[in-house]
């Protein structure tokens, strides 16, 4: 406490914004109420660039660039390369913008994108949502990316308005040119960027990126084989959803659904599966309870945790976790060894939050929601 109270002090006294303890991850909350389209931003995290969801060019950096920047110092950086990822088509049922990441990841690894300025582009980009987009750019951080930045579109505009930033939209709407990719980069990209990506978003598949790195992808269709293959333990010991990822209304709002069908046939979360969900900020979880979202996860046996980043960086005490060997599937960002738990022998498979929730009723590694079924309380399947 008394910390927080100095932090509150320091920062009135200077006018710095300061947001309480509660108020949510501060990567959530700069994209509902600073991030805006056209803008630079540094901030002291990995993962700041979640604002390149709202067409912000948003860089992590150390500590000591931050203080210079707080100081009008000028801030450098060595020129990077820009990477293009193209995206075609739009997203079929049970893909999400977490399976775009997850599969870029894959093709580039943990070091591709190092020195890289990712630019999403195509007409992919725009069948996304802003929460989307902040997903995808996000994980940018995971291969080892500058920043990642998408185009100024129709669902940032929506976005800004929802959240009562009407102006910052109609100041965007005035100028798309300068918030988009030119003609002729889109007609001929690999004239203009370093490297291009190209990713059929039709035919990508919800995966499962994991154990122990983030680029390690395995299609929703091939885990069967591969757990029995690797020997991965098949039983899901915890389910988690949140992280400043995957914990905007969105997401949270299609995993509940998933949750309401399987209270409808009397299914709860699986026995012996834990299912924890932290949303992403206050706002969210109030929005959660007025549309009874909170309700629908704790219909299933689910745990709503406090608005923060929680198990994600290892913020979990774990009651009777098992001392071996166990699998976790979460929609975090990161899956190394003893992150999440501090026992280096649980797996953590990253994935979308409706894939978690999918493996959160049915308790298995194995299942697949596109073919396998569960059974209800009246002993039908579904």
């Amino acid at each position: 406490r008394e910390i927080y109270e100095f932090l509150q002090a320091a920062a009135r006294k200077y006018g710095i914004a300061f947001w309480r303890p509660g108020s949510g991850i501060i990567h959530q909350l700069v994209l509902e109420n600073y991030a805006a389209p056209g803008t630079l931003m540094l901030g002291t995290d990995s993962h700041t660039p979640n604002g390149g969801g709202l067409g912000m060019l948003a860089i992590g950096v150390g500590g000591a660039d931050a203080v210079d920047a707080m100081a009008a110092i000028p801030w450098e950086l060595k020129a990077p390369r820009v990477l293009g990822v193209q995206l075609r088509g739009a997203l079929a049922p049970w893909a999400s913008p977490k399976d775009v990441i997850l599969a870029v990841a894959a093709q580039l690894t943990v070091r591709g994108g190092t020195g890289s300025v990712v630019e999403y582009f195509g007409a992919g980009a725009e069948a996304l949502s802003c929460t989307g987009m902040a997903t995808i750019c996000n994980m940018g951080a995971e291969v080892g990316a500058t920043t990642s930045v998408f185009p100024y579109g129709e669902a940032m505009a929506r976005y800004l308005r929802a959240t009562q930033r009407g102006a910052i939209a109609d100041a965007a709407d005035a100028q798309p040119a300068l918030l988009r990719a030119d003609a002729e980069v889109a007609a001929d990209p690999a004239r203009y960027y370093d490297e291009v990506v190209d990713i059929d978003l039709a035919a990508l598949e919800p995966a499962y990126n994991g154990p122990f790195t983030p680029d390690l992808r395995t299609p929703r269709s091939q885990m069967a084989g591969a757990v029995q293959r690797e020997a991965w333990p098949d039983s899901v010991s915890a389910a988690l959803i949140g992280s400043c990822t995957n914990s905007s209304y969105q997401d949270l709002s299609r995993a509940a659904s998933l949750a309401r069908q399987a209270a409808a046939r009397g299914v709860r979360v699986a026995e012996g599966t834990a299912l924890l969900v932290s949303p992403g900020s206050e706002q969210i979880r109030a929005t959660m309870e007025r549309d009874g979202i909170q309700q629908a996860f704790e219909a299933v046996g689910a745990r709503v945790l406090a608005n923060a980043c929680g198990p994600c960086i290892g913020q979990w005490k774990r009651e009777d976790a098992p001392a071996g060997a166990n699998t976790i599937v979460s929609s975090f960002n990161r899956n190394f060894r003893a992150r999440n738990d501090g026992n280096p022998a649980t797996l953590n498979f990253l994935a979308s939050p409706d894939m978690v929730m999918a493996a959160a009723l049915a308790g298995r590694l194995s299942f697949d929601p596109t073919r396998d079924t569960l059974r209800g309380a009246d002993g039908a399947e579904f």
